[in-house]
């Protein structure tokens, strides 16, 4: 298990960059397999859930290369319906790859994904998808076996899904005639996806809207793209900044993803402006005179995401007031503040769903286990604005979603040491 030792209190200030959406890489790779020739995807995320999906491709016959922040991915030996049991356990961002699979062969043999402990995250919309378009689907021996083409229809998810989103054009993707998609989730990651597909050759509109249009074509070939930029790490670095009353420059990003975050960040008291700098768009955190509390309750794109939810509960520990954060998605998402307590935060847990914390409040440095990936991340923050030395253990989890965050925060001032 490795650890980060982290000294507080320390000024920050430079540059900190954001690299490409972990969330787009994550259904953009599996995508690329539907392809007739290789594909070349860059500001692909250097992190352990990328390694994870690299492997698992791997082992269904894709060639792949991973040099910096590309991938060169060569689809035409993929030879397999069935991943490797053992890695799929451990990504529960695979669960896409079975919509490619479907498409390309007409089955898949899949074993129960894995993932952080966030709260039960069943894959019955992803049945309910498939089931839609035809699929056959059968569970026995802790295995899910899927039969059949998808065809073409429409599709109406229970609820907005990203993942089940993506399943849906993925299987479709290919399939003869028009598939319509309501209900669909909206998050910028699947507009991505969906304009990778269209490069290769689809025919999809509507992506990044609650209802989704896929032409079904015969064929799609390789082609290069390039990820957006995470909103997520680029949210996370923003709260770090705001939290520690720093002089930051963020970026590359895209302002429209976190729209609402930056609304609320405002209201909460942090100043932050878009700047543009060789041709891209970054977020500029200047000195504040005090934090406001400012409650949140986060929802689907374009809401109040819930991977900032932890993040934003730290910077709530230096506003003045009380702030009451309501996570409708995950039940367990707030495994962290067992941790956080500990830093002395001052926290009224009221249900699975919902909590207030009371600030400011001057966060104690101590010994504290990351519990998840952005939780984990939260914790950095909040051992980076806190008095003394803070040991964060299980940091496997935060380099899951953040590509050398410990290297990025070093070089704006903060004392972090990675202990292996």
């Amino acid at each position: 298990m490795s650890s980060f030792k982290i000294s507080g209190g320390q000024k920050l200030t430079g540059i900190i960059s954001v690299g490409g959406a972990k969330n787009a890489a994550l259904k953009i790779l599996p995508a690329a397999i539907l392809a007739n020739s290789p594909s070349v995807i860059h500001n692909v995320p250097k992190i352990l859930d990328i390694e994870k999906m690299v492997d698992i491709l791997r082992s269904i016959g894709a060639k792949i290369e991973f040099e910096g922040n590309t991938i060169k991915i060569d689809p035409v030996g993929v030879n397999s319906s069935h991943p490797d049991e053992k890695l799929i356990k451990k990504l529960r961002g695979s669960i896409v790859l079975v919509g490619a699979l479907l498409s390309k062969f007409g089955q898949a043999v899949f074993s129960e994904p894995g993932g952080c402990l966030i709260g039960a995250r069943p894959i019955d919309d992803h049945l309910d998808v498939f089931a839609q378009l035809n699929v056959a689907s059968n569970y026995e021996d802790n295995r899910y076996y899927f039969s059949g083409k998808p065809i073409a229809g429409e599709i109406v998810l229970k609820a907005m899904s990203v993942t089940a989103t993506e399943n849906a054009i993925l299987a479709s993707v290919l399939s003869s005639g028009i598939t319509k998609i309501h209900v669909a989730a909206a998050e910028p990651e699947i507009a991505d996806l969906a304009e990778y597909l269209n490069k290769m050759g689809a025919n999809i509109e509507g992506a990044g809207t609650h209802d989704i249009t896929v032409k079904g074509v015969s064929s799609l070939r390789g082609v290069e793209h390039t990820v957006l930029p995470d909103r997520i790490e680029a949210g996370t670095y923003v709260i770090a900044a705001i939290a520690s009353n720093s002089d930051l420059e963020i970026g590359p990003i895209i302002p429209e993803h976190l729209s609402l975050v930056l609304k609320k960040l405002k209201d909460v008291g942090g100043k932050i402006e878009v700047i543009e700098k060789d041709g891209c768009k970054y977020f500029k955190t200047l000195r504040h005179e005090g934090l406001m509390a400012q409650n949140i309750d986060t929802r689907p794109y374009p809401g109040f995401p819930t991977d900032l939810q932890s993040p934003y509960a730290i910077l709530m520990t230096q506003a003045k007031g009380q702030a009451r954060i309501f996570e409708t998605i995950f039940e367990g998402r707030f495994r962290y503040l067992e941790e956080l307590t500990v830093m002395r935060a001052d926290i009224d847990i009221l249900n699975p769903h919902e909590f207030v914390i009371n600030g400011p409040t001057k966060l104690r440095g101590t010994d504290i286990t990351s519990r998840d990936i952005r939780g984990g991340a939260a914790l950095v923050i909040a051992a980076l604005i806190a008095d003394g030395e803070t040991q964060i253990d299980g940091i496997e989890l935060i380099d899951r979603g953040y590509e050398q965050i410990d290297e990025k925060l070093r070089k704006i001032g903060a004392k972090i040491e990675r202990i292996d």
